[in-house]
């Protein structure tokens, strides 16, 4: 998902105060609260949704709530919302372990896996993956770099291209840069050291986890001003400068990228080896109450209709729903055939882990990037490890899996 930036928050904030205001008339309408993370072209996106549905449904006023720190706000309601829109495996499973969700009576088996799965425990549905994202690619302008780069870290590592980095994102700073560690160590050692560690199971310090640390570090090393400016530069606003080739590569999903759409047009991925596995996240919608017109809402969210309205609509959005695979945009279209293909995909390790451990994560790829030493961060990591234990870390359902199982 594409994390929030100040002016797209406030510009969101507006705008929902205004929706609130425009529905304070119709009392006798069913109101249904969301909390979402989602601003700018996203937002615009979902609203869209949100009007159909409405139209459709004349009865249900959805009133969407727009927040930088979901989780953290979750915790702190004294009131949940209806529904929200968790991008966090371990904030689900958390929420889960609490109580707090209502199961969702619908059938999801439309929905590829890892996603169907990670959004059930045993038989009960407690969550619908509305939105999903691949982030292990890298982006280039093929008019700039002939011929392609290399589809191996070790192999980009030696390249004399230099990336796009910008790490800032409010109060989850730091994830562009632990989405790209999570993706180096299932590339470079596979599936099961990959949910060995995000399950809390590996050590940190471990030597394929540290390793991946400092591969990552070997990429980004060459960029010496980047590097001084990447924690408080944003992760959108770093691939600005793949226009006038300040850098040239760029990591991490197409919405995260904030492309315009002839750059898109133009940019592509370097495609990855057959039979990698790729590093994988959703949006979930998930139910805090029993309310009926809510669950409407959830289940029309889930429709391939919905589905398909979502990826037409502008911002790139991908679906996980095994119907909906027409795309407009053909860069598009192709990253969303990888959610279908042989690769086994495996969910963003960040976005599984408890969200205590995930900030102190994102901490770290702050501190490291501004000179900290990697020794001491993950000797830091392993005791908040041990600390919290490891029992709330993992979801209880597979962090991975291959699309079109039953």
């Amino acid at each position: 998902m594409r994390r929030l930036t100040a002016p797209l928050v406030r510009r969101a904030l507006v705008l929902g105060l205004l929706l609130t205001a425009v529905g304070c008339g119709d009392e006798e309408k069913d109101r249904v609260t969301i909390m979402v993370p989602w601003t700018g072209t996203e937002f615009e996106a979902f609203h869209s949704l949100i009007d159909a549905f409405e139209k459709s449904h004349p009865g249900i006023d959805v009133q969407p709530q727009v927040t930088r720190d979901l989780t953290p706000q979750l915790d702190a309601a004294g009131a949940a919302p209806d529904l929200a829109v968790l991008p966090s495996v371990g904030a689900l499973t958390k929420f889960r372990n609490d109580k707090r969700l209502q199961p969702i009576e619908i059938d999801t088996k439309a929905f590829v896996q890892p996603f169907r799965e990670l959004a059930m425990h045993g038989d009960v549905v407690y969550a619908v993956p509305v939105k999903a994202d691949v982030k292990s690619l890298v982006w280039y302008d093929p008019e700039v770099i002939v011929p392609p780069p290399p589809n191996t870290w070790a192999a980009l590592a030696s390249r004399p291209e230099s990336w796009c980095l910008g790490l800032a994102s409010g109060p989850t700073s730091g994830w562009p840069g632990a989405d790209w560690i999570a993706d180096i160590l299932l590339a470079e050692e596979g599936v099961d050291v990959y949910k060995d560690w995000a399950s809390g199971t590996r050590e940190w310090k471990s030597q394929p986890v540290a390793e991946a640390w400092s591969t990552w570090r070997d990429l980004i090393d060459k960029n010496e001003k980047e590097l001084s400016e990447a924690s408080v530069l944003t992760f959108d606003k770093a691939t600005e400068d793949m226009k006038d080739d300040t850098c040239s590569l760029s990591h991490g999903a197409l919405s995260a990228q904030d492309f315009e759409a002839d750059q898109v047009r133009t940019y592509t991925y370097v495609k990855p080896p057959k039979g990698q596995p790729l590093e994988v996240s959703a949006d979930f919608v998930v139910k805090f109450t029993g309310d009926d017109s809510a669950e409407e809402f959830v289940r029309y969210l889930a429709t391939a209709k919905a589905q398909q309205a979502w990826a037409d609509a502008p911002g790139f959005a991908l679906s996980a729903h095994k119907d909906v695979t027409r795309y407009g945009n053909s860069t598009q279209g192709q990253v969303a055939a990888m959610l279908r293909s042989g690769h086994t995909l495996c969910f963003s390790a960040a976005d599984a882990m408890d969200p205590d451990v995930s900030a102190a994560f994102y901490r770290a790829v702050l501190e490291y990037v501004n000179g900290a030493d990697l020794k001491g961060l993950l000797g830091a990591l392993d005791r908040v490890r041990q600390r919290l234990g490891t029992d709330d870390s993992p979801p209880s359902t597979p962090l991975c899996g291959t699309p079109n199982q039953p």
